[in-house]
């Protein structure tokens, strides 16, 4: 003690806590992390050093805020590389801004609890040097110390310019640099803009993107024997836990986590070199089942646009199926009601839609996103052999939830891996394993499609374009006519037009992709938007990558899943708008603009209510999330809510949050509704700004069932008369009444 008292007395013990705090801790946490990239070190240099420059005089009162929020940056980049395996964007923090989310995804930890108490210490050891100093004046800096941090940031920035690294971006930055490299990014956007002065771009062109192709030639001598379909969609698995796909691409990852579906892929078709197109599990299902790629970025999910829509949701694959006689399904191991899928999947299609409320067994882990791997599969097992005693051929989709943080997996699965991650992921692939072999055993596998993919991809730390490589497994009753290798790039765009071609059905012009069952003698074009990259291919051997920074990199690269590519350039300016355009081409395929839409989320069905609200997730009674609201629009909501049967009494809350940060409604934080007293409500609010990632959340709890008959969101374009209030909402002069 007496020597950490001397310590703490010591002049210069404040210059050296804080240079401890912000520089020696990261070093040590890039260190133990395996984040070896050296401009991962100066780049946390480079952050500290300007820290200290600008705290180190500062009173404690306005530097413990700064420190405090550099503190919870780095937590959330390594919690959030440990998830899924990217570096957060200003999204993600919101995100995981959420204490109730961060309930649901920890499970109430966190997986490097470490960093996180490394970081307090080094905070307490600061204020613990500020307080036994307070008598004392500090040691000024050098007069030039602001020089150090510019230089090495300058450096930084010089060597990603002059080469570039392919590594992943925490490899390459701590988080504020990032977040100030973008910055610094937009800023010479605008500037090159300006000096190109009056340049037109001209319209990209779309063709190669957007055109259904079934000019190859055919794998199949006839059309598919198979009667039914089965999709099943895994919660985030890349591509390179299935062996056949590192083997077929040459790939450094070695880890056999998915031995059983490794096993099952030698018997069928893969396709190593498949692209997903985004992050988010309804986005991913949009892409597969509708043969369109979702937005290229956080705006609107397309999903939730086609609501709107009254003909292209009969292009989607479970409208076509049904179309031509099959009974449509869809069966998930979570509530329906987040992200609308209670909504979107009868719309494009499916004549029953279920979710964690089908299942009536219990499940074998306390899960708070849903079933558990094990649980769900059985329960599917049991959906399969109902389907089979019908006469009616099917199409069935199933999506699991187990392998989302914070991951399902029990205690001899979590004893045997290194992560609860590696344990979920094990956990279900012996669940599919089993699975699948019983579906053998009943004979499925002998009038039966079944295609095996992933929603999206949690990604793989130090595995190049991890985060986009997803995987598609074919087992066919013609699987002796089929190659164990497809090659070409394919992606979940393809999905909806490959089943139609198997079967020989013709596919409507309103689909994009090519078919998995056909070859081609020349490549394609595609994108994707992952880990906060905009890539497209261009089918001729060139693969172009535009980050965060808005500058692009192209690389010659034959596919596009490859861990290894050579670096032949890159560029800003119009070539690099270019590129955006073509994303927001894709993106505006269903909608022009969100102006002047109307949402609507309420139903007839009648919700059995919890005695409490746990968290604003699981316990969302709408599919009210995700919703850009354009610059300059007037956002109005109307409300209906009914208590159902006599003498029941229920309330309701309703949130905002927008990139799932809490945003204030200027109502009651709690109204009562009864079956002589329903909740109608309507208010509206001004778009100051551009929002995206906008999200409501009902919630109600209590005694018997609610009806949400009524929950519409409706934008308009509209001026604000005057000065307009911002947040909270809504507006002073809106409406709002329960009656």
């Amino acid at each position: 003690m007496n020597i950490i008292s001397r310590c703490l007395q010591h002049p210069h013990s404040s210059l050296a806590s804080l240079t401890g705090l912000v520089l020696a801790i990261p070093l040590c946490i890039r260190l133990a992390l395996g984040w070896s990239d050296p401009l991962g070190y100066l780049s946390d240099l480079g952050i500290a050093s300007l820290l200290i420059v600008l705290l180190y005089r500062l009173s404690w009162w306005l530097a413990l805020p700064v420190l405090l929020a550099w503190a919870l940056l780095t937590v959330a980049a390594v919690e959030l590389v440990s998830a899924v395996g990217r570096l957060p964007d200003a999204a993600d923090l919101r995100y995981l801004g959420d204490p109730q989310f961060m309930e649901s995804s920890t499970a109430g930890s966190l997986a490097h609890p470490w960093v996180a108490a490394a970081l307090l210490i080094g905070l307490i050891i600061w204020l613990a040097s500020l307080w036994t100093g307070r008598s004392r004046p500090s040691p000024c800096l050098h007069g030039h110390a602001w020089t150090l941090p510019l230089s090495i940031l300058l450096a930084h920035g010089g060597m990603q310019y002059l080469s570039p690294s392919a590594a992943d971006q925490w490899q390459l930055f701590n988080l504020p640099h990032q977040w100030l490299a973008a910055g610094v990014g937009n800023v010479q956007l605008r500037l090159e803009e300006w000096l190109e002065g009056d340049v037109v771009d001209t319209p990209p062109q779309m063709a190669g993107l957007t055109r259904l192709d079934l000019n190859g030639q055919k794998l199949l001598r006839a059309p598919g024997r198979a009667r039914n379909v089965l999709i099943v969609a895994l919660e985030g698995i890349p591509g390179a836990y299935i062996g056949v796909n590192r083997q077929a691409l040459n790939g450094s990852y070695r880890e056999n986590l998915m031995p059983n579906l490794s096993a099952w892929a030698e018997r069928g078709m893969n396709t190593p070199d498949y692209v997903l197109h985004n992050h988010q599990t309804i986005r991913g299902l949009y892409a597969m089942l509708c043969g369109d790629y979702d937005k290229l970025d956080n705006g609107t999910p397309k999903g939730i646009e086609m609501l709107t829509q009254q003909q292209r949701n009969r292009a989607c694959l479970p409208a076509q199926l049904r179309s031509r006689g099959f009974a449509t399904h869809y069966l998930q191991g979570a509530g329906l009601r987040f992200m609308a899928k209670d909504r979107i999947m009868p719309h494009i299609g499916f004549d029953a839609t279920r979710g964690m409320e089908w299942f009536k067994k219990p499940s074998y882990l306390d899960f708070p996103w849903g079933k558990d791997d094990k649980s769900f599969f059985e329960g599917a097992l049991d959906y399969v052999e109902q389907l089979r005693r019908k006469k009616q051929p099917w199409m069935l989709t199933l999506l699991t939830v187990g392998t989302h943080q914070p991951y399902a997996a029990p205690a001899e699965y979590l004893q045997r891996h290194k992560s609860p991650k590696q344990a979920a992921v094990s956990y279900l692939d012996d669940a599919l394993g089993r699975f699948l072999t019983e579906l053998e055993r009943q004979g499925v596998l002998k009038d039966t499609l079944i295609i095996i993919t992933s929603d999206e991809s949690h990604g793989i730390e130090g595995l190049r374009l991890a985060s986009a490589w997803g995987f598609n497994l074919v087992l066919a009753p013609e699987q002796d006519q089929l190659p164990r290798i497809k090659s070409g790039v394919y992606g979940h765009i393809d999905l909806s037009a490959s089943v139609l071609d198997y079967f020989g059905f013709p596919a409507p012009k309103a689909l994009s992709g090519r078919s998995l069952f056909r070859d081609y003698e020349h490549g394609r074009e595609i994108m994707s938007y992952t880990n906060g990259k905009l890539r497209y291919h261009d089918g001729q051997g060139t693969l172009t990558e535009c980050d965060f920074q808005q500058r692009c990199r192209y690389y010659a690269s034959q596919g596009f899943i490859a861990e290894r590519a050579i670096f032949l350039g890159q560029y800003g300016g119009q070539r690099a708008r270019q590129m955006v355009a073509r994303a927001t081409e894709l993106d505006h395929s269903l909608l022009r603009t969100a102006l002047n839409q109307l949402y609507q989320f309420g139903s007839p069905a009648i919700i059995r209510l919890k005695a409490q609200v746990k968290d604003d997730w699981t316990d969302n009674l709408i599919g009210a999330q995700y919703l850009e609201l354009p610059k300059g629009s007037l956002t109005r909501v109307r409300l209906t809510v009914r208590s159902v049967g006599p003498k029941q009494k229920a309330y309701i809350l309703l949130k905002a949050k927008e990139f799932e940060q809490d945003v204030p409604l200027d109502i009651p934080a709690r109204m009562l509704v009864t079956p002589e007293q329903p909740l109608q409500m309507d208010f509206s609010f001004y778009n100051l700004e551009p929002r995206k990632a906008f999200s409501f959340h009902l919630l109600g709890y209590g005694r018997g069932a609610i009806e949400v008959s009524d929950f519409s969101v409706i934008t308009e374009s509209a001026e604000p008369q005057g000065a307009m209030d911002e947040l909270p909402l809504p507006k002073d002069g809106d409406k709002s009444r329960s009656s």
